[in-house]
């Protein structure tokens, strides 16, 4: 799907974002001990040095959605009686029943606003903003909070090199409200995806979920497995054709733009996607080094990052981009 501003009454606005990961490092040099790696190894083909892992006696994909939400509200100015609605995008839910959305409703005292879980995989941020942005241009919302969490940790396999030194552990969010400007908010929008190829980015439950020529995967059961290659190459293209694609229909060029704030999946896409596109370094926010690829946490921690540190500001033109499982990718071109 790909979607222009709404005509109609009102836009949207973000007043408020806030960010939670936890305090427990998990360095390459750790996982030197863990596994058979070496610190240049992941941080040549990566660009990631450090990651962030919850504790899983403590910690999950509620708490650090709460705390997220959290700080948004308190950036917004306001409690959380004064939402409508929670979306929160995740793949690492607790439970299948609560949704993790409505146990944070209840923790930030939202009830009986409406709360659902989103899964997109690491493009599910974006898809949750999108979502957001649509559902109060259509009149029936006043304000939503949207959160992306993902503590990937507690699904993947400590013994697998390749997927282990991928991924942290990350919430962020931001609290969206009705705005009576309409040319405020998302001006234009893609939500799409690739059902075909699943099997490049899939976590199997039970021995019938594994594809064909996969039997033999040493990931774990139940834990994440990734066809590295395939997943690059897609990452790479899409990086690109999602970020061209939302300059080009909307007649605006890279001067145009304040930030892209980009999903955090690997230095070298990154780095790839920039020279390519002729991206300034002050325009992509870059946190992989220290936070690793959070999936759905990831574009709003950067979000969080520039908006505290003053990086955008009102009126300010933003590029939103994501691409994970599914495979999914998602843009959003927003007006502050």
């Amino acid at each position: 799907m790909t979607a222009t501003t709404i005509p109609g009454a009102c836009g949207v606005r973000i007043v408020g974002s806030g960010s939670a990961y936890p305090e427990r490092v998990l360095s390459n040099f750790d996982l030197e001990k863990m596994v058979d790696t070496s610190n240049d190894w992941i941080v040549q083909r990566t660009g990631i040095h450090e990651r962030r892992i919850v504790n899983p006696q403590t910690e999950g994909t509620f708490t650090l959605s709460r705390d997220a939400l959290n700080k948004a509200l308190d950036n917004a100015g306001m409690t959380g009686s004064d939402l409508d609605l929670i979306i929160l995008a995740t793949v690492t839910a607790e439970m299948t029943c609560p949704s993790t959305a409505c146990r944070v409703a209840d923790a930030v005292g939202a009830a009986p606003a409406g709360a659902f879980d989103l899964v997109a995989a690491c493009s599910g941020f974006v898809y949750a903003v999108n979502v957001a942005d649509s559902m109060i241009r259509s009149g029936r919302y006043k304000s939503i909070g949207v959160i992306g969490c993902d503590t990937l940790s507690t699904i993947v396999d400590y013994e697998e090199r390749t997927v282990s030194i991928l991924f942290g552990d990350s919430a962020g969010s931001v609290v969206m409200v009705r705005d009576d400007d309409p040319t405020v908010g998302c001006r234009y929008q893609t939500l799409q995806s690739d059902g075909s190829m699943w099997p490049s980015l899939y976590i199997p439950r039970r021995d019938q979920e594994v594809p064909a020529g996969d039997e033999n995967n040493p990931v774990r059961m139940g834990n994440l497995r990734m066809q590295g290659r395939e997943v690059y190459k897609f990452a790479v293209t899409k990086f690109r054709d999602v970020i061209r694609d939302a300059l080009e229909k909307n007649n605006l060029t890279i001067d145009d733009v304040a930030q892209f704030v980009c999903h955090q999946s690997n230095m070298r896409i990154i780095e790839s996607a920039k020279e390519k596109l002729g991206l300034p370094d002050e325009k992509v926010h870059v946190n992989i080094d220290k936070f690793g690829n959070c999936s759905a946490g990831s574009v709003g921690l950067c979000f969080d990052q520039v908006w505290q540190a003053g990086k955008i500001k009102r009126g300010d033109l933003i590029v939103l981009v994501a691409f994970g499982g599914g495979l999914t990718w998602a843009s959003s071109l927003w007006q502050l």
